[in-house]
């Protein structure tokens, strides 16, 4: 069921994809089932090309002959789809389950336009039951992890195969342990004055619309004035 939700949000987003656009293509299990979608319209004659945040999804993109530039190399991008691990009412998100947070917000923000898709379970009342992922650098992260515990937040280094998981950037991720955030954009702004740490998991004023999968059924969400 979930896995159906994912695919139903990541269709329902391709519709929003149109000729001559500079799309940026997302990271995750979410983001996978939209870039198949997207590589299914390649074929049938759409004409866009695509920024990449992980080599993950690179690889999965050339895979489908979907047109990738390099990010430094494209003076805009129209639009990023891409899912998201939580969100709350306000549109406030932790991303970075799959690891790459960094280019994922760099991707972002440099977009006009962000749209998330999630499956149902991904929509919360308070962000912080999902870890939040924190891309630190290698030197000295014993003492940035000091210092992200002074936070109360439980930081655990991320592993993979009895090894530190590394980013695309070849830097650590710590997933901080909250339970509850009370407020995003002031532990987003907390945790990036913290030395040693390279980008946060806390995505803040990013997202204009989110896609809800249900089953086979699409739901949008679009936000809220502030």
């Amino acid at each position: 069921m979930q896995e159906e939700s994912k695919r139903t949000a990541a269709v329902c987003a391709a519709n929003y994809v149109k000729d001559g656009m500079i799309i940026g293509l997302g990271t995750g299990s979410t983001a996978t089932f939209f870039i198949k979608k997207i590589g299914e319209l390649v074929a049938s004659g759409l004409s866009i090309h695509a920024v990449s945040t992980s080599e993950q999804s690179s690889i999965l993109a050339k895979k489908m002959n979907i047109p990738l530039l390099p990010v430094d190399q494209v003076d805009h991008i129209d639009l990023t789809i891409d899912g998201a691990d939580e969100v709350d009412p306000l549109f406030n998100g932790i991303k970075g389950g799959g690891g790459a947070l960094l280019f994922e917000k760099i991707v972002a923000r440099s977009s006009k336009q962000n749209i998330w898709i999630v499956d149902k379970s991904k929509l919360v009342s308070r962000l912080g039951r999902f870890p939040v992922p924190v891309e630190i650098v290698p030197f000295g992260y014993t003492h940035t992890l000091k210092k992200l515990e002074e936070l109360q937040c439980k930081p655990v280094l991320r592993k993979t195969d009895d090894h530190f998981y590394l980013t695309d950037s070849k830097n650590y991720i710590a997933d901080l342990h909250f339970n509850t955030i009370m407020n995003p954009e002031e532990t987003e702004k907390l945790l990036s004055l913290i030395p040693g740490v390279v980008e946060t998991g806390l995505f803040i004023g990013i997202a204009g619309m989110v896609i809800v999968g249900d089953g086979d059924q699409c739901k949008i969400l679009q936000k809220p004035l502030s």
